[in-house]
């Protein structure tokens, strides 16, 4: 969509130099803000996440400011829109690659006028402010090379693989899942589909132990595609634990119906009890609204007796509030 000319904010940003500022501290106001921000957006409402990103952007937080970019875009369907593109830049003039990249994908300069201090080219922003941190050691800037090195003119996989290598091999927990996903889907790369399965669990694995709630979820499905139940409903169990809203629907559908096909998992759950199933159920459904359809809720309902219900509802409580909260942990880059 054509962007609209660049406001007077922009213009007074314009006449910062385009390098990273010194972070600082939010106040513990600011920090709570941010932090029910970034849990409202974990859960897809990005509007109602907008205000209290807003009060941790006001005290200089580019990462604030990046995720205000994502959820005013997500507001109209991924596509750049002012306020996005506004917050973006601000995150941006803050040195981060994200940023710059989605101002590329928006075509901000070429449409917008919204342009790196030097030049036109948001992705060789990105890559000439990144590179350093990473060369010096940074996991995090070492992860932002694997997208950056998609997007400059000179594309290089080789380099943008590496990077991600350099990144999961410093102990960066969502390359080690990102490795784990590459070898999951690449089927021509393995000579066996369980020698694929087994190359991805050990990323998945990696990451899991340290605490990355997605990959305690993919391991789970990795184990139990291995036929390894009782140790895939251990992962499972350890993502519900960790606030991954898949881990937290099995234990309440495995409490309902185990029986049902496809449910391999459910073997290895505890025994059944179909009131604790809807206690969980109700307690997601009141965390995260429509995260079941109304059709859904119903189906199970009618699975259970009067009873069992009211003693579900009773329980609902037990299941609500804990920490971490539910999330369906969106990628940082995603779509």
């Amino acid at each position: 969509m054509m962007l609209l000319p660049r406001t007077g904010l922009l213009a007074t940003l314009a006449s910062l130099l385009l390098t990273p500022l010194p972070a600082w501290a939010l106040d513990e106001e600011a920090q709570a803000a941010k932090d029910e921000g970034m849990r409202l957006y974990g859960i897809s409402r990005p509007q109602s996440a907008i205000p209290y990103l807003e009060q941790a952007a006001a005290q200089g937080d580019a990462e604030a400011m990046y995720y205000l970019g994502e959820a005013n875009r997500r507001l109209v369907m991924g596509n750049m829109n002012q306020a996005a593109l506004d917050w973006y830049y601000q995150a941006a003039q803050h040195g981060d690659p994200y940023s710059m990249l989605r101002l590329f994908d928006g075509g901000a300069c070429k449409l917008g006028d919204v342009c790196p201090e030097n030049g036109d080219d948001w992705p060789q922003e990105a890559l000439e402010l990144t590179l350093p941190q990473a060369e010096a050691g940074d996991p995090e800037a070492m992860a932002a090379l694997y997208y950056i090195y998609y997007y400059v003119e000179d594309f290089d996989e080789e380099e943008a693989l590496k990077w991600l290598h350099r990144a999961a091999e410093a102990g960066n927990a969502w390359a080690m899942n990102t490795l784990g996903k590459h070898a999951r889907d690449d089927e021509d790369a393995y000579e066996s589909e369980t020698a694929q399965l087994e190359a991805a669990e050990v990323w998945f694995r990696r990451a899991a132990e340290l605490g990355y709630a997605p990959s305690m979820n993919n391991l789970s499905a990795i184990l139990s595609n291995l036929g390894r139940n009782d140790e895939a409903w251990e992962w499972m169990t350890e993502a519900s634990e960790a606030g991954h809203i898949n881990g937290r629907r099995w234990r309440a559908s495995c409490h309902i119906v185990p029986e049902e096909e496809g449910r391999d998992l459910c073997e290895s759950a505890p025994a059944p009890n179909p009131a604790i199933g809807w206690a969980i159920m109700l307690a997601i459904d009141e965390e995260i609204p429509r995260a079941y359809s109304n059709d859904s809720l119903e189906y199970y309902k009618e699975m259970l007796t009067t009873e069992q219900r009211a003693e579900g509802e009773r329980m609902k409580d037990e299941w609500l509030g804990l920490e971490p909260p539910l999330s369906y942990f969106p990628e940082k880059f995603g779509p």
